[in-house]
């Protein structure tokens, strides 16, 4: 099972996939939105990897109240679930832009290093919230 993560910006979406059990993030390249369709990227990447799950980091403020980019990251969500049936989960992205500037810090990386950063800090927090399997070695 794959799981997609995106950090839904203005002008960059960084995006993140989960290897195929669902287990470790990584980054994708990050989209600029002023070379095309957001949408249909993130339909090509969900063809293409098999996505059963979308993790779409949500900007609330710091105090947990919606926003108006929450809100717009809450319509993104709404057109995915429509257009493909597939799962879309809202996730808590505060302070992943700053956790992926830490991360990168002397990097020399650019902007959409940090936007590629954050989703798979986002898409990685998701993977690691859900519950393991259960081996023989867990078991009480």
């Amino acid at each position: 099972m794959r799981v997609l993560g995106i950090d839904y910006g203005r002008r960059r979406v960084g995006l993140a996939l989960s290897d195929e059990l669902g287990i470790t993030a990584q980054g994708l390249d990050t989209f600029d939105r002023k070379t095309g369709d957001v949408l249909a990227h993130v339909a090509r990447l969900i063809e293409q990897h098999g996505v059963e799950t979308v993790v779409l980091g949500h900007p609330v403020s710091m105090s947990g109240r919606d926003n108006k980019t929450s809100r717009t990251v809450e319509a993104f969500a709404g057109t995915l679930r429509a257009r493909h049936g597939i799962r879309v989960v809202l996730w808590d992205e505060r302070l992943s832009s700053v956790e992926a500037k830490r991360v990168l810090k002397g990097s020399g990386a650019g902007k959409g290093a940090v936007d590629r950063v954050a989703a798979s800090l986002i898409l990685q927090n998701y993977l690691d919230s859900r519950p393991g399997p259960v081996s023989d070695s867990n078991r009480e």
